[in-house]
């Protein structure tokens, strides 16, 4: 699921916000909603959530941007990459963009959320799928079996 090495870095297309994770992940999920679609121009985005400790910026300073909603999204100011993003009500992790690091091929997805407006031919290997965001409750197994998952 997640056979990265830690620290991990990374940053934007351009270069100048850079980013630097030093603890494993809790979960790395493939989004199909159509905003992620739209952010990211491609069928899903694909993040990890990192320890809110275990996550850093090294250089530059990202800006809020997408929705401007709640969850705020992080984009580079220069080049518009989207980074990371710190869910609403949530400051325990933060969702990076794992096609921001450096190497993000360890980063399988392991969920799918929004399955209920995926593009009708974007697969993914995810284990689970939900049409929508799983139940807040459910992170707590997903999690759990994520991480016995990537210990092996």
């Amino acid at each position: 699921m997640s056979d990265s090495k830690f620290p991990a870095e990374g940053g934007c297309r351009c270069g100048r916000v850079r980013l630097k994770i030093s603890a494993p992940s809790l979960l790395t999920m493939a989004c199909h909603c159509t905003g992620c679609q739209r952010m990211t121009a491609s069928a899903f985005s694909l993040s990890t959530a990192i320890p809110s400790e275990g996550f850093e910026i090294t250089q530059g300073e990202p800006v809020i941007g997408g929705l401007h909603g709640a969850s705020q999204h992080y984009f580079c100011p220069y080049c518009m990459s989207w980074m990371f993003t710190r869910p609403e009500g949530i400051d325990t992790f933060v969702n990076v963009r794992a096609s921001m690091l450096d190497d993000p091929s360890g980063f399988t997805p392991f969920i799918e959320t929004w399955t209920s407006e995926k593009l009708p031919w974007a697969t993914t290997p995810a284990v689970h799928s939900f049409e929508k965001l799983p139940a807040y409750s459910d992170f707590e197994w997903l999690t759990k079996e994520f991480l016995a998952l990537s210990a092996k």
